[in-house]
């Protein structure tokens, strides 16, 4: 997992502020690998693992998407001086006749001038003043020549690079499905009678009263409530790295709206809690699909929606950052993996997550939790 190459890749010729953010993104990530990969050395239990893996897994997404990005800004760059060569392929033709013409004749003949001594000494000036322009044209075009040599390279290594860091990545998923299901000193604070919670399932009809019937199902309670989070609303980080897609009440194509929000995420993408909190219900609910929902204090729900694999078990006290679950990747079939298209754009981001937050069994629009002002 060491990703030096991943800077030498995304320090690409020519490129601007965009591509120097993405540099920045991918010293980030192998600093959050270096770190990843000292814990698992030092991890000395299952839960150890996981907290070491998830920061693994996080890191993998960030370097792969800065390369990404650093890919897709390379490939434009190379149409655009593609674009410019081309452009002066007539120029640079004209300006090789007139030199053969000028080559091929005797150089006494060359320098003659129909104006006499006055009109050769004038077009010898002219010629002066013209070569040292030529010559900025010309070092200018060996400089594109050799950035376009370069960029081409590049990105054919690059393209083997991504590969193995997918590869990499994957491994450290099913790493970390391993140490979750050998996870077994979390603590509880609940456990649910799970006839009762098939039942509420089974009886729900919206989300808000599913939410309501949750006290009625969680036996042998062993701790209060988590504490206050209030310090932190509005600023805490979203669940999974992603790009806002529709705010609460915004109607979506078929004009439904929903209190909540809705994340566009990369396939696979991993979701951690935002918080210190307890995991209240995991599964299937409504047309919700996976869905994890969070206590991170008395009467405030995060409800996580659209996950395809969800870790944890209602009852159990999770720390800030701990996994909740894997997004899926319904587009695998048509989609490849090396793609680098729409990365800026969020159009590779083939999966959504919803996300809703309920106080008091009311929603609130979650950007007055979360911090939704740039991606996650």
């Amino acid at each position: 997992m060491k990703w030096v190459w991943l800077i030498a890749v995304l320090m690409l010729p020519t490129m601007g502020a965009a591509q120097q953010d993405n540099v920045e993104r991918a010293r980030a990530a192998m600093d959050m690998l270096e770190a990843a990969s000292q814990q698992l050395v030092d991890a000395e239990s299952a839960r150890d693992r996981v907290r070491a893996l998830t920061s693994t897994i996080q890191a993998f997404e960030e370097g792969l998407s800065a390369l990404r990005s650093g890919l897709r800004q390379a490939s434009v760059r190379e149409e655009q001086l593609g674009a410019q060569l081309q452009a002066r392929d007539e120029e640079i033709a004209g300006l090789l006749v007139v030199l053969q013409r000028m080559g091929a004749g005797p150089s006494p003949v060359a320098l003659l001038h129909p104006g006499g001594p006055t009109g050769t000494a004038r077009a010898g000036m002219l010629l002066a003043e013209m070569t040292p322009a030529l010559n900025a044209r010309a070092s200018h075009l060996r400089r594109d020549l050799e950035d376009l040599q370069v960029l081409r390279g590049m990105q054919t290594d690059a393209a083997g690079r991504l590969v193995d860091g997918l590869r990499e990545v994957q491994d450290a998923r099913t790493a970390l499905n391993q140490a979750i299901a050998e996870r077994t000193e979390l603590p509880m604070r609940f456990i649910n009678d799970p006839v009762r919670e098939a039942i509420l399932i089974a009886s729900a009809e919206t989300l808000e009263s599913f939410a309501s019937g949750l006290e009625r199902v969680a036996v042998d309670v062993r701790a209060t409530a988590p504490a206050r989070i209030s310090g932190e609303k509005g600023d805490l980080p979203l669940p999974v790295q992603g790009i806002v897609l529709r705010g609460a009440g915004e109607a979506d194509a078929a004009g439904i709206t929903r209190p909540g929000i809705i994340l566009a995420t990369l396939p696979r993408a991993i979701v951690t809690s935002p918080v210190a909190a307890t995991i209240r219900y995991t599964g299937p609910l409504l047309d919700l699909g996976q869905v994890v929902i969070l206590e991170p204090q008395a009467q405030v729900l995060f409800v996580l929606a659209g996950l395809d694999t969800v870790y944890g078990t209602a009852g159990e006290v999770i720390d800030a950052g701990a996994p909740l679950g894997l997004m899926g990747d319904a587009a695998a079939e048509n989609r490849s993996e090396l793609s680098t298209d729409g990365d800026d754009t969020g159009a590779e981001r083939s999966e959504t997550l919803y996300i809703e937050v309920r106080q008091q069994n009311s929603p609130e629009d979650p950007s007055l939790w979360f911090r939704t002002d740039k991606d996650g």
